[in-house]
């Protein structure tokens, strides 16, 4: 009997008497700050139970404490924590280590950051072997990584074994991580947003396997998520957290379908797949100042094509890629990681070079070898990109990040760029006293702000907005696109939008143009694409959106 197997009897035979995991009045404070507020939970074997809230809530806390990794000379725990009907919260580090791997597992957020990249995805897993009882040779220890490999969905497990993370994808990396996580036959898994930075194609794919894992071994998993759709569809109970306190626990059925507390029906309000119309009113306001019909169109690619060419191997990132946007409107393109989206906005801003095809902003050819045409262009096409912490520079001041651009391109005297600065931050609704703060003391809805922010001090006609909402919380999100749409319809600004997200398209979006490696798979209005998609590909993405609020399995 596999490791796996033996996990999964251990599980079921003590289910009846205790829940895995109990947490009781849990309290959490950094000095003298309380951060989580007598917090109180189970999750019996075979069961999901989702933490949800907005960033700050009290979600990532409350489960580095049930893992003891938040630091003891950082942070103070008080409350109880039993594991399999055991007491934990007294025992010292060397007795609770133990329990890590081979009882406790966690999936963190971001494979990128929790896997070395210097190293081997093998070298790691033999790692997490080496927790399993018994597996004392290599040989052993490589058979039981191909097993957990093989029962995650990783195609080719040998090749896995020997590539370094750079070498995966997204999706083939968090397999990766849930496969080390199950390896050593936990009976809990924690997993901390799983998904939040995948397509929606294999984040249904990542989703469905921890559903089949908890169903064939009888594992529990505590799932952390901002996505109240996913923890509809996906868990059995929910806690919903604001501010380290409880705001309401039950059934999802029964806290989803009849919310109790105001905190709960602002989060779905604020779920894209939920709520496709929610700006609706501020495109009919934008549409009645500024007509479509005398719209001419802004943006144009026709026929572009690229490809990039290694030593031994080329990759055609676009192929004929054709596309319009209209003044004053919003064209999004959608696709899985690697179907071209980023290539696309890239070349448009002169950052690639294509290999064939046209680009026009405003009817004029954009040509890669006229620097001073370039410069210009970029003058009138800004880009916003998904991730802020990268993309703002954390030593400068906001104000400082805001103005850079009017100082690259001589706009005006000093006070006038201080005035474009202090316009620019109202237009996204920033206080003005941020304007001394830099990027790391800002919240990431804050930093993203700043962002766009910046793109709009030269007061562009485009903006291209690389994913800007991915890694948001659903309010945060909605808000900064409840920015994005009243700034269209103030200023008339022509969105070229890139998202892997359909509900937020679906939101957001006048027309989408669908692209998968690299070809048009197809196009049109949001209405005609959502109602009736052609193709196959396309009805794929639209059904991997979770857009129902419904009991988990």
């Amino acid at each position: 009997m596999s490791t796996l197997e033996n996990t999964a009897q251990s599980v079921r035979s003590t289910a009846p008497t205790a829940p895995l995991l109990q947490v009781s009045d849990l309290s959490v404070a950094y000095g003298q700050k309380e951060v989580v507020h007598g917090v109180s939970f189970a999750v019996g074997a075979g069961k999901a139970l989702a933490l949800i809230g907005e960033s700050g809530s009290g979600k990532s806390t409350i489960a580095r404490a049930v893992l003891r990794l938040l630091g003891s000379r950082r942070a103070r725990v008080s409350g109880s924590l039993t594991v399999q009907g055991r007491e934990v919260t007294g025992l010292r580090e060397s007795e609770f280590r133990p329990l890590r791997g081979r009882v406790l597992g966690f999936v963190p957020q971001d494979p990128g950051s929790s896997l070395n990249p210097v190293r081997s995805i093998g070298a790691q897993a033999f790692e997490a072997a080496a927790l399993v009882p018994g597996a004392r040779s290599r040989a052993d220890r490589e058979a039981l990584v191909r097993g957990a490999f093989e029962r995650v969905g990783l195609p080719d497990p040998q090749r896995v074994i020997g590539s370094f993370p750079h070498q995966l994808s997204g999706g083939q990396l968090q397999r990766v991580l849930i496969a080390l996580a199950i390896l050593p036959g936990p009976r809990l898994l924690v997993t901390d947003e799983p998904t939040s930075a995948l397509d929606v194609t294999v984040q249904k794919q990542i989703l469905d396997l921890l559903d089949s894992l908890r169903r064939e071994l009888g594992i529990g998993v505590l799932l952390i998520t901002h996505d109240l759709a996913i923890a509809a569809q996906r868990a059995d109970e929910v806690v919903v957290l604001q501010d380290g306190r409880i705001q309401e626990a039950g059934p999802t059925q029964e806290v989803f379908s009849h919310p109790g507390a105001e905190y709960t029906r602002a989060l779905q309000a604020d779920v894209p797949g939920l709520n496709p119309e929610r700006f609706a009113a501020l495109r009919a306001e934008r549409d009645a100042r500024h007509r479509l019909e005398d719209a001419p169109v802004r943006v144009e690619l026709e026929r572009v094509s690229r490809t990039f060419r290694g030593r031994d191997h080329e990759v055609q990132a676009l192929r004929e890629v054709s596309f319009t946007i209209p003044r004053g409107r919003t064209h999004a393109l959608v696709g899985e990681s690697g179907s071209g989206k980023s290539t696309a906005a890239r070349a448009l801003l002169g950052l690639e070079t294509i290999d064939a095809g046209t680009l026009r902003v405003d009817g004029r050819e954009i040509r890669p070898d006229d620097r001073q045409q370039l410069r210009e262009v970029r003058r009138h096409l800004q880009i916003v990109y998904q991730n802020p912490f990268t993309s703002l520079d954390p030593r400068f001041t906001v104000g400082r990040i805001v103005r850079e651009p009017l100082d690259l391109y001589r706009v005006g005297r000093r006070g006038e760029r201080e005035e474009r600065v202090a316009w620019a931050l109202d237009a996204v609704r920033l206080p003005q006293e941020l304007r001394s703060r830099r990027p790391g003391a800002l919240s990431g809805g804050q930093r993203q702000r700043v962002a766009i922010a910046r793109a709009l001090a030269l007061r562009p006609d485009v903006l291209v907005l690389d994913e800007p909402t991915s890694a948001l919380d659903v309010t945060v999100q909605a808000s900064i696109l409840e920015v994005l749409a009243t700034l269209q319809r103030d200023l008339g600004l022509t969105h070229l939008f890139i998202s892997h997200d359909l509900g937020v398209v679906r939101q957001f979006a006048d027309t989408l143009t669908v692209l998968r490696g690299g070809e048009v798979v197809e196009s049109g209005t949001v209405t005609e694409v959502f109602t009736a998609p052609r193709e196959e590909y396309t009805r794929r993405l639209i059904a991997s959106v979770p857009s129902r609020v419904e009991a988990g399995s």
